[in-house]
């Protein structure tokens, strides 16, 4: 028996997914915190378990254990302390998948503060505007040479901002050592209690969304997040107690708090962390390989790549589960990975602002290209524009229908596991996707007769061409189907005629060259795949496709590129 599960979940073991849906509970105690409840705990229960297992593109390999993760965080709760941060202050965190990203965060639940993590492709005006609008009083990056660069151009701007430090081997004089700092600091910090103590409703974590238009929101969670990755990690990910899980991403995503800490270390899982400059197939491949996690999710991205290297001179016997989330993960890819390494992929969805909302859970048969059926807690539903449920087979908008009223204040937060607070600072914004107690993601999804959701697209990426309603996700996964496509974005684009017509962006395999002939044969493909009038008029060859940091492709971006520009229609 896990001794930390079982504490919040008084049932773990389900015999199918009916019985999980109906029937899984999580008790969230008023005063729960994260470092002390589950990290702190796991090293008194069992100090030599397994917390972290970190490599990089040198091959390095290191160790901790959840005494070390313990001490290293009290250390780094009294640096904080000394440093001015106290209770409800905000700290940036701009780390990669330093081994110091887990000891801060900790660090900084311990100690009340905010963590806004970021990503290290922030700009000056990015770091400018992130850290006046939330109020950021301290900055912690990696030493990573351009990133400094803009962090040392952008603090004189910065109001509220009282030190910046880095973590690394060069770090400049004008920043605060950390690493040195933690390493001379006490390891002794008691758990504050009274005033000092941190409730459930009060702020722990924020992400900056990567909005498809208008500035980023921040997307404010509680210290109630990590119970809602339970389900994430232990009924989606199947992570094991004592195993290693992996999922690959950047610490300035939401997909770090999915799959890099919360549900996994409640469940006694050890994180696998590959800590690269730079994704390339072969550098992830050879991470496994040391790293050999028992489960482990990437984004679709990933698994797109891939497929085009030659995975069966590889061993990935000790995988025993493999998920995906992020974007959706085409058919014509989940087959290739089965085929290729026996891997089953189970696809799992969610956002920024939720923990896994609905997937291919364990119980489940896969459906590939459909994301699976809803978790529970949340009372997942499809809502038309009138906000009435959607029948099987129609498009609407997933809504989460069990979310509280009261949202806007700390004081009246949800205190739903694994469901966002709203969007801090922006009442205006979160009252547009979040009133009369239902949030609507703005993802649109049709459900089959088996209750399998299938994503279709944000609402504003879906297509309306001559009074057709087109998602992208099926015109890529048909593209997908094509040996020289290697990745693809599909996009609308404005015609007089028809509204909208459908563009396909294309990034070709090695061996393939653009060509009329090619484009002709990629639209008569997708004609005979998907309906006829799904066809990309419009066909683009680029080399790369803009991404955030996680590997989600960025449509808006393809979109504000194609303004202006004659594009010619077939």
């Amino acid at each position: 028996m896990n001794e930390i599960l079982s504490r919040y979940c008084p049932r773990i073991e389900f015999e199918s997914y009916e019985d999980f849906y109906a029937n899984y509970v999580c008790n969230v105690p008023e005063n729960f915190n994260f470092a002390y409840d589950v990290v702190d705990e796991w090293a008194g229960i069992q100090p030599e378990k397994k917390a972290l297992i970190w490599t990089n593109d040198e091959e390095e390999m290191k160790s901790y254990t959840f005494r070390d993760m313990k001490r290293f965080s009290c250390k780094a709760a009294n640096v904080l302390l000394g440093l001015g941060i106290k209770k409800g202050d905000v700290v940036m965190l701009i780390l990669k998948q330093r081994p110091e990203v887990w000891i801060l965060m900790t660090a900084l639940e311990k100690i009340g503060a905010v963590c806004i993590p970021g990503t290290y492709q922030l700009t000056q005006k990015d770091i400018v505007y992130r850290c006046n609008i939330a109020e950021v009083k301290m900055l912690i990056a990696v030493d990573d040479p351009e990133l400094l660069k803009n962090i040392e151009a952008a603090v004189p701007e910065c109001k509220y901002l009282i030190c910046r430090a880095a973590v690394g081997s060069a770090v400049p004089r004008s920043f605060i050592d950390m690493k040195k700092e933690i390493e001379k600091a006490d390891d002794a910090f008691e758990r504050p209690r009274g005033e000092g103590e941190t409730k459930i409703r009060e702020p722990m974590l924020i992400y900056f969304s990567s909005g498809t238009t208008g500035m980023p929101k921040m997307v404010y969670h509680n210290h109630c997040l990590p119970l809602g990755h339970i389900v994430t990690a232990k009924y989606w990910q199947c992570v094991g107690d004592n195993k290693v899980h992996m999922t690959q991403t950047d610490s300035g995503w939401a997909k770090f708090a999915w799959g890099k800490i919360y549900g996994q270390w409640i469940c006694g899982a050890a994180i696998g962390a590959y800590d690269t400059e730079k994704f390339t197939p072969q550098g992830i491949l050879s991470a496994l390989q040391r790293l050999r996690p028992a489960t482990f999710c990437a984004p679709a991205t990933i698994f797109r790549f891939l497929i085009k290297e030659d995975l069966k001179s590889y061993d990935f016997s000790f995988i025993e589960h493999t998920s995906v989330a992020g974007e959706p993960l085409s058919p014509e890819v989940y087959h290739r990975i089965k085929e290729m390494t026996g891997l089953e992929i189970r696809e799992g969805f969610g956002q920024s602002e939720t923990s896994v909302m609905a997937a291919a859970f364990k119980w489940l048969p896969v459906k590939p290209g459909s994301m699976g059926r809803p978790a529970p807690l949340f009372g997942l539903s499809l809502l038309d524009e009138n906000g009435q449920a959607c029948d099987d087979g129609l498009v609407g908008n997933i809504s989460i229908t069990a979310a509280g009223n009261n949202i806007y204040s700390p004081e009246g937060a949800s205190v739903t596991p694994g469901l966002f607070t709203g969007y801090w600072k922006d009442e205006d914004i979160t009252k547009n996707c979040w009133y009369d107690g239902v949030y609507r993601t703005g993802d649109m999804a049709w459900r089959d007769g088996d209750g399998y959701y299938w994503f279709v697209g944000r609402n504003d990426d879906v297509i309306k061409c001559s009074g057709y309603r087109i998602g992208p996700f099926e015109v890529e996964s048909a593209l997908m189907e094509h040996p020289s496509v290697l990745e693809c974005a599909v996009t609308a684009v404005p015609d007089p005629m028809r509204g909208q017509v459908v563009k396909a962006t294309i990034v070709l395999a090695r061996g393939f060259s653009p060509s009329e002939e090619l484009t002709k044969e990629l639209q008569n493909h997708v004609k005979r795949v998907t309906a006829p009038y799904k066809y990309p008029r419009i066909v683009e060859y680029v080399k790369e496709l803009p991404k955030t940091v996680s590997g989600k492709i960025q449509r808006s971006v393809i979109r504000k590129n194609d303004e202006g520009l004659n594009l010619t229609r077939c």
